[in-house]
């Protein structure tokens, strides 16, 4: 796997990439997440496809400008990537945060956005869970003990956390102004306009993915999207949290590739 980066609208951004094939796709991680979220899920991805996972603006080892991380702005700075690698058409994968920048990315109706797949998207629920909050006060006041408790709460009781992820969280959330950008983007979140017209723009093939044990964004409110969608498919996991390229990436990656491969 081949750790890049790139220069989009003069910040430094940091990608994994991996894959031979014609066939393009991307990979956008969560809030306070990062491209190795996806570590797991990528190998399976990347024999079939060219697979992209950046750390998005704001992120991981990418760039952190002093401005608001709104829906709009990770909108626009995923088609300037786009742009920027000269991709001239894609799939898009996104979990929770990422989930609802791929949704809104594809709401704009770009004819270079193929298919997508939301797993587990945020966007609709406003009122915060137990595990949203204690993953935002790991994020906040990041040390092994906090983190390992938020990502337990995450993936559920009697699952194994990796200490890397937990390292990984930690290094991140302690870089200079990583605490600002996610502050910035839980106040953009929660300050956007309602997704459910948004939702409705999207033409594109879409599959939405949700862990029936999901904490973090609960599985009741997966119908909302589903039914906000046309031309959607919905494909629950039994055994799964919020984290199923984590948990099953297996089953997540056999899931994916059959959806991608049909029409």
């Amino acid at each position: 796997m081949k750790e890049k980066f790139v220069t989009v609208n003069r910040n430094n951004i940091r990608y994994l990439e991996e894959g031979e094939s014609d066939r393009n796709l991307i990979l956008l991680h969560g809030l306070g997440g990062y491209a190795e979220r996806w570590i797991s899920l990528i190998p399976h991805l990347s024999k079939k496809y060219h697979v992209f996972a950046p750390d998005l603006i704001g992120y991981g080892q990418s760039d952190k400008p002093s401005v608001d991380y709104t829906p709009e702005f990770f909108t626009k700075f995923v088609f300037d990537f786009i742009s920027t690698l000269g991709i001239k058409d894609t799939y898009i994968i996104g979990t929770s945060l990422g989930g609802q920048i791929t949704a809104e990315c594809a709401a704009v109706q770009d004819p270079k956005i193929k298919k997508i797949v939301l797993v587990s998207p945020a966007g609709i629920m406003r009122k915060s869970t137990p595990t949203l909050d204690a993953y935002t006060m790991a994020a906040l006041y990041p040390n092994r003990d906090s983190v390992k408790n938020a990502y337990q709460m995450m993936v559920g009781p009697g699952k194994q956390v990796s200490e890397i992820s937990i390292e990984r969280f930690v290094n991140n959330m302690s870089r200079p102004n990583a605490k600002m950008v996610f502050l910035s983007t839980l106040l953009g979140l929660k300050n956007a306009p309602d997704i459910f017209d948004k939702l409705q723009k999207i033409s594109v093939p879409t599959l939405v993915v949700w862990g029936r044990e999901d904490k973090l964004i609960p599985f009741e409110y997966s119908q909302q999207f589903v039914s906000s969608i046309k031309n959607c498919e919905f494909m629950p996991i039994e055994g799964c949290g919020h984290s199923p390229y984590v948990e099953d990436p297996e089953r997540l990656a056999e899931i994916i590739i059959k959806f991608f491969a049909k029409h």
